[in-house]
């Protein structure tokens, strides 16, 4: 197995309430599946947590986990220009992927802050990268990229 692949992410969300239907549209489309957990915080009929993942061909998974804020911090908004991540980039399979993520975050009023668009020969992209860019409840910028593997 390689070394350097993400295991998986856990996000802070101020509310759990807006953020799980959020993700759970984004992800399905995506093909992550939610995971069940026994703990009460997952079962109650409004869960504080979740968490989706997706498993490889070789075995290996990735995995998103939806934890809530602390109470003090839970109405600040996410600020990708002071330090951490920018963004957060999650892989489609096909082109077709990318635009049923859109449709799906569309469905649900998300905010969408650039739809699906074809980069390819931009700076910074290669030849062909096809991408929606998304805002989670709490400000969070995720992309949704089709990029074809290397040496294709």
């Amino acid at each position: 197995m390689a070394t350097g692949f993400l295991s998986h992410i856990d996000f802070s969300v101020g509310q759990p309430k807006k953020s799980i239907p959020f993700y759970d549209t984004l992800l399905t489309a995506l093909g992550y599946v939610r995971w069940r957990s026994d703990g009460q915080e997952w079962k109650d009929p409004n869960p504080t947590r979740a968490a989706w993942g997706i498993l490889y061909p070789d075995g290996s998974s990735f995995g998103i986990d939806l934890r809530p804020a602390r109470e003090d911090s839970r109405n600040r908004r996410y600020d990708r220009y002071e330090p951490g991540p920018h963004h957060i980039a999650l892989i489609a399979s096909e082109v077709s992927t990318v635009d049923q993520v859109y449709h799906a975050m569309l469905g649900i009023d998300a905010k969408i802050l650039d739809p699906p668009t074809e980069y390819g020969g931009r700076s910074g992209y290669g030849d062909q990268y096809y991408a929606v860019f998304v805002e989670d409840p709490d400000g969070v910028k995720l992309e949704v990229c089709c990029v074809p593997p290397v040496g294709t």
